[in-house]
């Protein structure tokens, strides 16, 4: 998996006054956690867009201004309710030899012939997977591929264990699958409508005929 560097100073103080001191001037409260024991350091807000901002998965090296170099992986993230401002970051330390337990996002490969020929839409109810592994087999993201994908067919989460990392998620958990779509639902509503309106025509002419002439004879 690929990892963010995010240098880090030490904090002096964790109080509220240091602490709102520290985002004036542009930098986020942190924590880091999972070993021995705890830092709190802050770093430049800037310094976390690649990480906080994306849709993919990384682990993190936090170097301190004492050169201290720790791996990591992002906890839990505080935002400003209104700015969106990041406020609070929690980071978990990584251990080569600890299991970890982690959000992979999903990536889609391939063409599902129930969407290419039959007209169905693909629906990935599953973006994300969490995963438990070593440090080392954190897969950047887990390919999913769809191209034996029917109309109504579903893929599951038991269709993608593998040896490096373990899916957390139940066996039946679907991850993505071929509905049909709305367009070709009302569609077929609309034929079996017209359907229906064609037969009721066609009854209602000869009954009217039949009247005529009964009619004439009188």
């Amino acid at each position: 998996m690929k990892s963010i560097t995010i240098n880090g100073s030490k904090r002096e103080s964790v109080g509220k006054v240091a602490t709102k001191a520290l985002r004036n001037a542009g930098r986020v409260p942190c924590v880091l956690y999972g070993g021995g024991e705890s830092y709190h350091f802050s770093a430049q807000e800037l310094d976390f867009k690649k990480l906080v901002y994306t849709p993919n998965a990384h682990t993190v090296e936090i170097v301190l201004d004492d050169k201290t170099k720790i791996n990591a992986i992002l906890q839990d993230i505080q935002f400003h309710p209104l700015t969106d401002k990041i406020l609070h970051v929690d980071f978990y330390q990584l251990f080569d030899d600890k299991e970890i337990s982690m959000n992979i996002p999903v990536k889609i490969e391939g063409s599902a012939p129930g969407v290419l020929n039959s007209g169905g839409v693909l629906s990935i109810n599953k973006r994300k997977l969490r995963v438990k592994s070593l440090p080392k087999n954190l897969p950047d993201f887990i390919t999913v591929d769809i191209s034996s994908l029917e109309l109504g067919n579903k893929l599951y989460t038991s269709e993608l264990q593998n040896d490096s990392y373990t899916i957390l998620h139940p066996d039946n958990t679907v991850v993505c699958q071929v509905r049909t779509s709305r367009a070709s639902i009302k569609e077929e509503d609309l034929e079996a409508e017209e359907a229906a309106e064609s037969e009721v025509s066609s009854e209602t002419p000869a009954k009217e005929g039949g009247e005529s002439e009964t009619k004439s004879e009188e």
